[in-house]
């Protein structure tokens, strides 16, 4: 593929006009003038800070860059802790707006990844907690749900029974074993289809719906959210990756993009700075020292993530004098 190197221009990172002289990237079609003036269509993907998907630069005319070789390596970019704040900032704001539109029903299915204890359920559940609030004040029943831990394909049919209603949410928080399990996948799919008409059938007798007085077939009205540390493009099973496939195809797949010990220590550093200690009353000198202790430890805690920084702040809160000590027997693994 050509590439092209940056003479001058400019790409938005962030908000921000970033200059990319003297930077590589897989061309994808030359200069072009459009209603915000000129610009070179480049591949992003390939470099690190970039959307991964094709990018416009804006530049002054064709002279703005060159044409160089194939074998030119792409320029590596780093993103700034401001620029990565920022982008996973936009995921959970992303996340909490798309809650939002499944509640409405504007929207019938999410898949939310992201590796453990970084906020994904609490995105959720802020934005449904607020209508729960607002059903308890009404007196009418709740309009969601979160299902945790293992479930059956009968079990998960009963549950979708009811809340097969319009604006019912269910929302799968770490319940993996439905991905796994074939019975249940076509239930999903059943109920998620792009079809006005979602109807899903239990074709087999079953004393459980008899004594539940849940019918063979019902109509799904509602939305479902499914919340997972599974990252679907890293599956390896042909087969699961199949029914991982199928269900994708019918929801909005939000990658919440923290993958790195670093991205994980930001992600930390901004929930703190959020607010996340304030219950605990702790000086601001002790909040600092706990998301230090986090971060010269990072590679030898048991879990870096939110859950580690409140266990920690527990026993700052409860050991004001020794709480690094107990922290080192008690978040951190031996092995390391």
């Amino acid at each position: 593929m050509q590439k092209v190197k940056m003479k001058e221009g400019f790409y938005k990172i962030r908000g921000k006009d970033v200059d990319m002289q003297g930077m590589v990237f897989p061309m994808v079609s030359e200069f072009k003038i459009g209603a915000s003036g000129g610009y070179v269509t480049v591949d992003g993907t390939e470099i690190a800070g970039f959307p991964d998907r094709n990018i416009k630069i804006k530049c002054e005319s064709p002279s703005s860059y060159e044409l160089v070789d194939s074998s030119v390596a792409t320029t590596a970019r780093e993103e700034t802790d401001e620029e990565t704040i920022e982008r996973m900032r936009e995921r959970f704001e992303m996340l909490e707006d798309m809650t939002k539109a499944c509640k409405k029903g504007d929207v019938r299915a999410m898949i939310v990844s992201g590796p453990p204890g970084v906020g994904k359920s609490h995105g959720v559940e802020k934005v449904l907690g607020k209508h729960d609030l607002i059903a308890d004040i009404a007196g009418t029943p709740s309009r969601y749900q979160v299902v945790k831990g293992a479930m059956s394909a009968i079990g998960l049919y009963c549950k979708l029974f009811n809340y097969a209603d319009k604006d019912n949410v269910l929302v799968f928080d770490d319940c993996d074993s439905v991905f796994s399990d074939e019975l249940s996948l076509n239930i999903l799919k059943a109920a998620l289809d792009s079809k006005k008409n979602r109807t899903i059938h239990w074709n087999t007798d079953s004393f459980k719906l008899r004594n539940e007085g849940v019918p063979d077939s019902f109509t799904f009205r509602g939305s479902a959210i499914f919340i997972t540390n599974i990252k679907f493009d890293n599956v390896k099973s042909a087969k699961m990756r199949d029914h991982l496939t199928a269900l994708e195809s019918r929801c909005h797949y939000i990658d919440l993009t923290i993958d790195t010990d670093r991205e994980k220590m930001l992600r930390i550093k901004q929930i703190t700075n959020d607010g996340m200690l304030d219950s605990y009353k702790l000086s601001e000198e002790v909040v600092q020292e706990i998301i230090d202790f986090i971060d010269v430890n990072k590679t030898k805690l048991r879990e870096l993530s939110l859950r580690t920084v409140l266990k920690v702040a527990d026993l700052a809160k409860a050991f004001p004098t020794k709480w690094e000590a107990m922290a080192e027997n008690t978040v951190m693994s031996r092995a390391s």
